[in-house]
């Protein structure tokens, strides 16, 4: 069997694969210098994933760390209020070098693109969960997941303001609830 991983080394590559990523952005990263950075051995990481894909994705899953609200009873706006300040929280504590530089990435490493997507699938069906599915239209959540995220990093990163109450009340209240109520007039 061997010796149980050290999880400081899995940390430690963590650690070292976003500061890099930051620095010097997805394709000037390699493996070579994430192990440097992290003082163990490329074998160490080679060992833990199978290409720079996956520990960049595993790096990116676990710094987010945050675990989704609980929602209650209080109907479809109180839940998206809750979820949405959540999901702002959350994007607005990634930083904006990370974010570059995984958007950057993926347009050019479909590894890349299909972790991180892998990744947004999960989210995307803890999100069910969260939202009441008898007042949402057909394909609400997956809706949700495409247009909330951007928004809010839209907000963020190309706007470069914050996501405070007001403009969570505005994406909910103008935005997403129109978008994803159950229509009677709907086919």
């Amino acid at each position: 069997m061997g010796r149980p991983r050290d999880a400081r080394r899995d940390d430690a590559i963590h650690a070292a694969a976003l500061e890099l990523l930051t620095e010097v952005g997805y394709d000037q990263l390699s493996i070579e210098a994430i192990a440097a950075r992290a003082g163990v051995a490329k074998t160490t990481v080679y060992r833990r994933y199978r290409d720079k894909a996956a520990l960049v994705a595993v790096a990116v899953e676990r710094r987010q760390g945050g675990t989704p609200p609980e929602t209650g009873a209080g109907g479809l706006r109180e839940n998206l209020l809750t979820v949405v300040g959540w999901l702002a929280r959350e994007i607005a504590e990634q930083e904006i070098g990370v974010l570059g530089a995984l958007f950057a990435g993926m347009r050019g490493d479909p590894r890349l693109a299909e972790e991180m997507r892998r990744i947004l699938r999960r989210d995307e069906a803890a999100m069910t969960d969260l939202l009441p599915g008898a007042e949402l239209a057909p394909g609400a959540v997956a809706l949700f997941g495409e247009v909330a995220p951007a928004v809010i990093v839209h907000r963020i990163v190309v706007a470069g303001e914050r996501c405070d109450e007001r403009f969570v009340r505005h994406l909910v209240d103008d935005i997403l609830l129109p978008l994803l109520r159950q229509k009677e007039d709907r086919a």
